[in-house]
C-alpha cells in the first residue's frame, strides 16, 4: 500500500481499499424514522380496514394494540442486545433450529412483500380520492368546460383503483433505486418524511381538539362483544360453522380476539427495527432504546389517536362508504372552520399521506433486504445473491427480488386495500410470535451477553421466570390461531406463499451444502474492492491525525475493538489494515486483486465489520502487499499522516520490540517524515505507550541529579551565570557525538556496553533479521487456516491482535 519514493519504480504499490455497505451507520432519529415509515404509516389505512372487519367499535381495538406493540417492541430490543444482526430469522435459529427459522423467515417475508404493495395502493387511494373531489367541486362551481363534461358524461374522474396501481408501480421503482444506491441515501428521506408527517400530526391533533370543543363528537362504542358487528369476510372459515352476529354473544372473549387480530396489522414495522439496529450509531444499545421510544410515542398519538377521532368526527353516513380508505382525508374535511381552508389541510394531508405510505414502500425494501441478507450469510440463499453493487457495494441483487415480488403483488392486488389488508396480517402476527417463542427459549437457553430484559421479571428459587415475555408470546400465539380460522384470505395465500419460500429456502439450503461444507465454513461477508497505486489521504477520503489499526489474526481482534470503545470516529477516522506478505513485496503492481484480497483477507475483514457494527462505529479497510509487515506499517502511517498506530501484543514478540522493529522500519522511510504514537494492547486492556520518531526521552533519576550538580559547578564560573540546564545537555551530546566519531568510538562502545550489561550488542537486530528472513522466504500463506497454523503465520508476519 505505501507509496515509496518515485525514484524507485520497483516499489511501486497497488493497493486493494475494502469497502462495504455495512459500514455505514446512522443516527437513532433515522432509524425510528425508517421504521415509522412503516408503523406510522398503518394510520392512514388500518382503522378504515378493521371497521369494514368488527364495527364502530375498531378504534378501541386499534388503541389496544398500539399499546401492546409497546410490549412487543421491546422484545426486539431485548433480542437485539444479544445479537447486533438479529432478526426473526437469527433468533428463531439460536433457539429452535434452522427448520423453523426458516419457516419463520417464510412467513415474515410475505409481510414484507405485502408491506410495500398496500402502502403503496394506499397512496394512490388518497391522491385519486383528493384529484376526483376536486373534480366534483369544479363541476358543481361550473369550471368544469362542457367537452371535457361530455367526455366523462358528469364531472370527471380516474377510476381509483387502477389509478392508484400505477402510483404504487411508480413508487416501488422509485424506491429500488434509492436502496441500490444505499441506506444512507434512504434514511435522509425517511427523516425528511417523517418530519412533514411532524407537522401534519399536530395540526390534525390541536384542530381536532378545537372541534371537540366546539362541535361535540360522535361515542365510540366500547370493545364489548355486544357492539361488534362482524362481517362475512371477517369470520372467515368460522362464518359457515356459526350463525353471522351470534358468535361474539356465545363466546365473548374469542369475539374480542377476532376483533384484536383484524385490528393487528396496525402494529407492523417491528421486524425492520431488529433489521435497522446493524446500522446504529455508538452507543448501539442506548440509542437503540431511543429509537423505540420515540417510535412507541409517535405511533401511539397518530395511529391510535387519530382512529378515535375518525369515528368520533366522521359521520357514519360517509366514514365507511365514502372514505374508507382514506380515513384521516375524511377527517380533515370534517374539522371546525371554513369549507376552504379544509379542503387546503386535506390536500396537505393527502401529500403527507402520499409520502409516509411511500416510505413504507422503501422501509418494506430496507427490512427484507436485512432479512435475506441474515438468510443468505447463513447458506440458506446461495452468495450469489449478495455479491455487492458494482458501483454502490450494496446487495442489490436481493433488492431487485424483492421489488419484483412487489410489482407481481401490487397487479395481483388490483388496487384492492382491503384485500391486501387482510392478507398482510398472516405475516405480521406470525413473525411476532415465533419471535416472542425464541426469545423465551433463550431465556433459559442462551449463555452469552444480554444488555437488556424484558420486564417484570421474578426470582423463585434461583430461577428467573420471565413473566412479561411469557405474557407477550400467549397473547401472540392466541391472536395468531384466531387469524388462521378468521383470516380466510391471509390464510390460504399467507401459508401457500410460506410454503414456496421454505422449499425455496431448503432446496437453496441443499445446494449450498454440495458446494460447500457450510458446517465448518463460516460464510463472509462480500466487499466492493478498489485498486490503487498509491497510498493518498485525498482519494481515500481519510483525514489527517487517523488511527492506523493493523490486523492478522481474525480470532484476537482485541484492539480493534479497543480503539473503536476509546475513540471518536466522527473526529478521528479509523483505518484497519492488513499486509500481504509475499515473496514480490511491494513490486506486487501485476498482482490481480483476488491474489492480493484473498479468502483470508475476506473472514479478516468480516471479522473487523463485525467488531465494527457491534461498536456502531465506521472503519476504512485496506490491505497492503509488502515483504515487510513492519515497513507497511510504517510507510502507511506516514502516507495516511496517522497520529497513532494501536497494534495487538504478539504472542512470540515482547512489546519493546515490537515498537524497535517499527521504529527501525520508519527510520528507512525518506525525509520529511512524521512522529507518530505506538500503543499496544494487551489481552486484559493494558496498553503500552511507545513514540516512533525523535521524542524526548525518559531520564532516570540520578542522570536529572546528575545533570543538576554539572549545571551548579558550571554555573559558578565566572561569565555563565545564565546558562541553563539545556545547554549543558547540548554540549554534552556535541561532544559525545564528536568523540563517538573520532579517536574515543571504541572506548565508548565498550562503555556503554558495560553499562547496558549485554554480552550480544545486537540482540534484538539478530531477531529482526531472523524475521525478516523468515518472511522474504515465504511467498504466499495457505488458502485456509486451523487456529495454530494462524499464529504462526502470525508470528511471521505482523504483530499479533
Amino acid at each position: 500500500m505505501a507509496s515509496f519514493p518515485p525514484t524507485s519504480p520497483s516499489n511501486r504499490v497497488r493497493i486493494v481499499v475494502a469497502t462495504s455497505v455495512m459500514l455505514t451507520f446512522i443516527s437513532y432519529w433515522r432509524a425510528a424514522a425508517i421504521v415509522l415509515n412503516d408503523l406510522a404509516s398503518s394510520a392512514f389505512y388500518a382503522c378504515g380496514i378493521a371497521e369494514q372487519a368488527v364495527g364502530k367499535s375498531a378504534p378501541w381495538f386499534i388503541v389496544a394494540v398500539m399499546l401492546f406493540s409497546f410490549a412487543v417492541r421491546a422484545v426486539y430490543v431485548e433480542s437485539c442486545s444479544m445479537f447486533v444482526r438479529g432478526g426473526v430469522y437469527k433468533v428463531v435459529k439460536e433457539a429452535l433450529g434452522g427448520t423453523l427459522a426458516k419457516l419463520s423467515v417464510s412467513a415474515l417475508m410475505f409481510d414484507y412483500i405485502l408491506t410495500g404493495p398496500i402502502s403503496g395502493v394506499s397512496a394512490g387511494q388518497y391522491i385519486v380520492g383528493l384529484i376526483n373531489e376536486t373534480f366534483i367541486t369544479a363541476e358543481t362551481h361550473g369550471w368544469v368546460p362542457r367537452a371535457i363534461h361530455n367526455l366523462f358524461h358528469g364531472a370527471p374522474h380516474f377510476n381509483v383503483n387502477l389509478t392508484s396501481v400505477v402510483f404504487a408501480l411508480a413508487v416501488t421503482i422509485y424506491y429500488w433505486w434509492e436502496n441500490t444506491k444505499g441506506i444512507q441515501e434512504s434514511s435522509e428521506k425517511a427523516l425528511r418524511v417523517m418530519q412533514i408527517t411532524t407537522v401534519m400530526v399536530v395540526l390534525l391533533m390541536v384542530w381536532a381538539a378545537i372541534t371537540l370543543f366546539k362541535s361535540g363528537y360522535n361515542p365510540v362504542p366500547l370493545p364489548a362483544p355486544e357492539n361488534l358487528h362482524f362481517s362475512k369476510e371477517s369470520l372467515g372459515f368460522l362464518r359457515h360453522s356459526f350463525p353471522e352476529q351470534s358468535l361474539a354473544k356465545m363466546f365473548g372473549l374469542l369475539g374480542i380476539l377476532i376483533a384484536f387480530g383484524h385490528s393487528v396489522l396496525a402494529m407492523s414495522g417491528e421486524e425492520s427495527l431488529a433489521q435497522v439496529n446493524r446500522e446504529i450509531a455508538h452507543p448501539k444499545l442506548k440509542n437503540l432504546k431511543k429509537a423505540a421510544i420515540v417510535i412507541a410515542l409517535y405511533s401511539f398519538i397518530f395511529t391510535g389517536l387519530s382512529a378515535l377521532l375518525s369515528v368520533m368526527l366522521i359521520p357514519d353516513a360517509v366514514r365507511v362508504p365514502v372514505y374508507k380508505d382514506n380515513l384521516i382525508s375524511g377527517l380533515a374535511m370534517y374539522m371546525w372552520g371554513p369549507l376552504l381552508l379544509r379542503l387546503i389541510f386535506r390536500a396537505f394531508v393527502v401529500v403527507v399521506g402520499f409520502l409516509i405510505l411511500s416510505g413504507a414502500v422503501n422501509t418494506a425494501i430496507i427490512g427484507s433486504n436485512g432479512v435475506l441478507n441474515r438468510v443468505s450469510e447463513d447458506g440458506v440463499l446461495a452468495d450469489w445473491f449478495r455479491f455487492p453493487h458494482r458501483k454502490y457495494g450494496t446487495t442489490s441483487r436481493i433488492i431487485n427480488l424483492v421489488v419484483i415480488l412487489q410489482l407481481l403483488t401490487i397487479l395481483a392486488s388490483r388496487g384492492d386495500v382491503y384485500v391486501l389488508g387482510e392478507a398482510y396480517a398472516f405475516g405480521v402476527i406470525w413473525s411476532f410470535t415465533f419471535n416472542s417463542l425464541a426469545m423465551l427459549v433463550l431465556r433459559f437457553k442462551y449463555k452469552g451477553v444480554r444488555g437488556w430484559k424484558v420486564p417484570p421479571n421474578i426470582t423463585i428459587a434461583g430461577y428467573e421466570i420471565p413473566i412479561g415475555l411469557f405474557s407477550v408470546f400467549l397473547v401472540l400465539l392466541a391472536t395468531a390461531l384466531i387469524n388462521l380460522a378468521t383470516k380466510s384470505v391471509a390464510t390460504v395465500a399467507g401459508v401457500s406463499f410460506s410454503i414456496v419460500f421454505f422449499v425455496i429456502f431448503s432446496v437453496s439450503e441443499r445446494v449450498n451444502r454440495k458446494k460447500h461444507d457450510l458446517a465448518k465454513q463460516q460464510m463472509k461477508d462480500h466487499f466492493q474492492l478498489l485498486q490503487s497505486d498509491t497510498v493518498e489521504r485525498g482519494t481515500l477520503g481519510i483525514r489527517p491525525g487517523n488511527i492506523l489499526v493493523p490486523v492478522r489474526d481474525y480470532n484476537t481482534l482485541t484492539h480493534l475493538r479497543w480503539v473503536l470503545e476509546h475513540s471518536d470516529t466522527r473526529e478521528q477516522d479509523v483505518v484497519v489494515m492488513t499486509a500481504r506478505v509475499s515473496q514480490f513485496g511491494s513490486a506486487a503492481y501485476g498482482l490481480s486483486t483476488e491474489q492480493i484480497f484473498s479468502d483470508y483477507e475476506q473472514t479478516l475483514f468480516t471479522r473487523a465489520v463485525s467488531v465494527a457494527e457491534s461498536v456502531g462505529k465506521k472503519i476504512s479497510l485496506l490491505v497492503v502487499p509488502a515483504k515487510d509487515s513492519w515497513s507497511a506499517i510504517a510507510q502507511t502511517a506516514h502516507n495516511l499522516e496517522s497520529s497513532t498506530v494501536v497494534a495487538g501484543l504478539s504472542s512470540k514478540i515482547p512489546t519493546a520490540e515490537q515498537a524497535f522493529l517499527l521504529g527501525s522500519a520508519w527510520e528507512a522511510i525518506p525525509e520529511p517524515k512524521q512522529q507518530f504514537v505506538l500503543q499496544i494492547v494487551q489481552p486484559d486492556n493494558v496498553v503500552d505507550t511507545f513514540r516512533i520518531g525523535p521524542h524526548t526521552p525518559s531520564m532516570k533519576n540520578e542522570d536529572v541529579i546528575l545533570l543538576h550538580r554539572l549545571w551548579l559547578n558550571v554555573t559558578r564560573e565566572p561569565g555563565l551565570e545564565n546558562v541553563h540546564h539545556h545547554d549543558i545537555l547540548t554540549q554534552a551530546l556535541t561532544r559525545f557525538a564528536r568523540d563517538f566519531g573520532a579517536h574515543a568510538h571504541e572506548e565508548i562502545v565498550k562503555e556503554l556496553r558495560r553499562h547496558s550489561g549485554e554480552v550480544d550488542p545486537f540482540p534484538v537486530r539478530r531477531i529482526a533479521d531472523q524475521i525478516d528472513t523468515v518472511e522474504s522466504g515465504s511467498s504466499s500463506r495457505p488458502e485456509r487456516h486451523d487456529r495454530e497454523n494462524d499464529r504462526d503465520d502470525e508470528a511471521q508476519h505482523s504483530p499479533k491482535e
